[in-house]
C-alpha cells in the first residue's frame, strides 16, 4: 500500500502516502482509537502507526486488501468470538478493505487494552 521504501516520521505522513479511500478508513480507525484512549500517544513503531500508553497499546497498517489491526494476543483472545469472522493470527486481525470497519468492536478492544496497560503499570509500582 505504501509507495517506495520511505519511512514515515509520524502517522500523518504514513496516511498521506495512501489512496484517499484507504486513508479515509484509517482516519476513522485513528479517530476511534483516539476516542477510546484519549491519553494515548501516537507514534510510528515497526514502521506502522502505533498508539502507546504505558507501552504499546495498538498498531494498525494498510495492505493491498486489508487493514491490519494489532492489539496483541490478550485482546485477540478476549474478543475471539467477535473476531472469528475475520482472518487473523495470535496478535492481529485483518479487516477487509471492501467492508466497513467494525468501529464499535475496535473501540471495545482499545478500551480493553487501555485497562490492561494501566493494570500492568499499577503492578509495577
Amino acid at each position: 500500500m505504501k509507495s517506495g521504501n520511505k519511512k514515515a516520521a509520524d502517522i500523518d505522513e504514513y496516511l498521506n502516502e495512501l489512496t484517499e479511500d484507504v486513508r479515509d478508513k484509517l482516519e476513522s480507525l485513528r479517530k476511534t482509537i483516539r476516542k477510546a484512549a484519549p491519553d494515548a500517544d501516537e507514534t510510528i513503531n515497526y514502521q506502522i502507526p502505533t498508539f502507546t500508553l504505558n507501552g504499546n497499546l495498538v498498531h494498525f497498517a494498510a495492505f493491498k486488501n486489508h487493514i491490519g489491526f494489532y492489539p496483541g494476543p490478550s485482546a485477540i483472545e478476549a474478543f475471539k468470538k467477535e473476531l472469528s469472522v475475520y482472518e487473523g493470527a495470535k496478535g492481529s486481525v485483518q479487516f477487509p478493505l471492501d467492508k466497513k470497519l467494525p468501529l464499535k468492536l475496535i473501540s471495545e478492544i482499545v478500551k480493553f487494552r487501555v485497562k490492561e496497560n494501566l493494570e500492568k503499570k499499577k503492578k509495577k509500582k
